[in-house]
Formats: C-alpha cells, sequence, structure tokens
C-alpha cells in the first residue's frame, strides 16, 4: 500500500468552491433562502480552518503545557456559548455552566483516553491532546444543547404535573426527575446511534483522515474505536452536569417553579 499522503495544491483547494456552488444552486432552485448563510458559513471555514493551521503548527512546535492548557480552556468556551445559543427553549443564556460542564467532561475523559490509553511523550503532547480534546467538543456541545434544551422542554410541558409533585410536598429534584433523565437522555442518543451504525453506514472523519494520511486501516480502526467511546463517554458526563446544575435554576428560592417556566416558550 503506498502510505503516502497526496497533497492537495492551493488551485486543487480552489476548484472545492465548485461545491459551495452546487450546494447554493439548490437553495436558489428552491428559495431555500440559504444563499446568504451558506456564502457566509463557507467563508467562515476557509478563514477559520486556515487560521488554526497556522496556530496549530505554532503550538505544536512549542509543545508546552501552559499553551496547550490555555488553548484548551478557549475552545471550551467558544464551544459553551454555541452549545447555549443551540438551546431555543432556555430562558438567558447560561454560558458558564455549560463552560463547567464542558470543561469537566473534557479534561476528565480527555487525560483518561490520552494518559492511560495512548500514552503519548511528552504526557501533554499538543499534537495529540488538542485534536482529542477537539472531537471530544466537537460532539459534547451537540449532547448538551440538546439537553439543555429538553430540560425546559420537558418541564414547561409537564408544569402542571411538577407543580401538583411541589404541592405535596415534593422537593425540586423530586419534581423534575423525569425531566432530567428525559434531558440526559435527548443528549446522549445521537452519540449512541452513531454506536450503532459506525463502519456500516460511513466511516468516521478521523478514521477516513488517518487512512488518506498513508495510516495502516487495522490501526486506524483501533484509534477510531478509541475516539467513538470517548465521545460518548464525554456526551453522557457533559449533559449530566449541566442538567444537574440547570434544573436548580428553574426554581425560586422557597423551591417554586420559576414564572417564566409557566410559558409555553422562553421569552
Amino acid at each position: 500500500m503506498d502510505a503516502s499522503l497526496i497533497p492537495i495544491s492551493d488551485f486543487q483547494l480552489a476548484l472545492s468552491v465548485i461545491l459551495v456552488v452546487i450546494t447554493g444552486a439548490v437553495s436558489a432552485a428552491l428559495r431555500l433562502g440559504l444563499l446568504k448563510s451558506l456564502l457566509w458559513g463557507s467563508v467562515r471555514t476557509f478563514v477559520q480552518l486556515s487560521l488554526i493551521g497556522y496556530v496549530l503548527n505554532y503550538v505544536f512546535a512549542l509543545d508546552s503545557l501552559v499553551v496547550v492548557i490555555l488553548l484548551v480552556l478557549a475552545m471550551c468556551w467558544i464551544a459553551a456559548r454555541a452549545s447555549v445559543q443551540r438551546a431555543k427553549n432556555v430562558p438567558g443564556k447560561p454560558t458558564l455552566p455549560a463552560y463547567l460542564s464542558l470543561v469537566c467532561s473534557t479534561f476528565f475523559v480527555g487525560t483518561l483516553v490520552t494518559q492511560l490509553i495512548i500514552g503519548p511523550e511528552p504526557w501533554y503532547s499538543a499534537r495529540i491532546v488538542i485534536p482529542m480534546f477537539g472531537l471530544i467538543l466537537g460532539n459534547s456541545m451537540n449532547g448538551i444543547a440538546l439537553s439543555l434544551d429538553r430540560l425546559y422542554a420537558e418541564t414547561r410541558a409537564r408544569r402542571g404535573e411538577v407543580d401538583t409533585l411541589l404541592a405535596f410536598g415534593a422537593t425540586p429534584w423530586e419534581a423534575v426527575r423525569d425531566c432530567v433523565r428525559e434531558a440526559v437522555r435527548a443528549g446522549m442518543t445521537p452519540t449512541i446511534n452513531s454506536l450503532m451504525v459506525v463502519g456500516l453506514v460511513s466511516l468516521p472523519g478521523m478514521m477516513t483522515g488517518q487512512i488518506l494520511g498513508g495510516v495502516d486501516p487495522q490501526e486506524a480502526v483501533r484509534y477510531q474505536i478509541v475516539v467513538m467511546l470517548m465521545i460518548a463517554a464525554a456526551v453522557a458526563i457533559g449533559c449530566l452536569i449541566l442538567v444537574g446544575v440547570s434544573y436548580r435554576k428553574m426554581f425560586t428560592g422557597d423551591g417554586a417553579l420559576k414564572p417564566e417556566l409557566h410559558r409555553s416558550r422562553a421569552g
């Protein structure tokens, strides 16, 4: 097997704009109103990925523990902001709880995987830690967004039941326990579904990238298995932490459901 990576020239990269044109044509033909978003998203993709390429070259060359930690913390903040913006049923923007949940789940699971399973040298190797932590964040932010949104949606849908339980002396946790379960389930379900079909319906991005880079397919498969299980664990922990913190904020100091939860949608 030829283990060499086929490079993509600037001209070949520019040719990928054809794909944007095709997507834009579909939007225009059906009058979907997505053309502006598509163009802006495509430009951001080119710019952001080009910039991060230069940043990663610099970070990999430094290979500094402090730089790695600061970069991961910054990535967690960006992911947290993106997550709460996707949660449409949530009043306010609970970015800090989302950030804390991502930091805890990412560092716990990411450290467990990189140190116990992969074992890079040095142990904080930027070339290993940043991509692995980035994979966790990319999937966790979707999971916690779904969980947060479902928590508030379920509580609003069951507000009569919740108020009744509170009236009969239930604690806030007892009153919304079923809502919490549904919220965590909603966040974890997409990841579990991915575990069911991986390798059958599609080849995951990391595995495909390694194979294109010349890595033996069996070795790429081993890494992908670790990554899939790592993501599942991180999403579960992140959803649990965020929902566990957020449900308390739905109640007043005396244990009553806040007024905004009696409205159909977030105001």
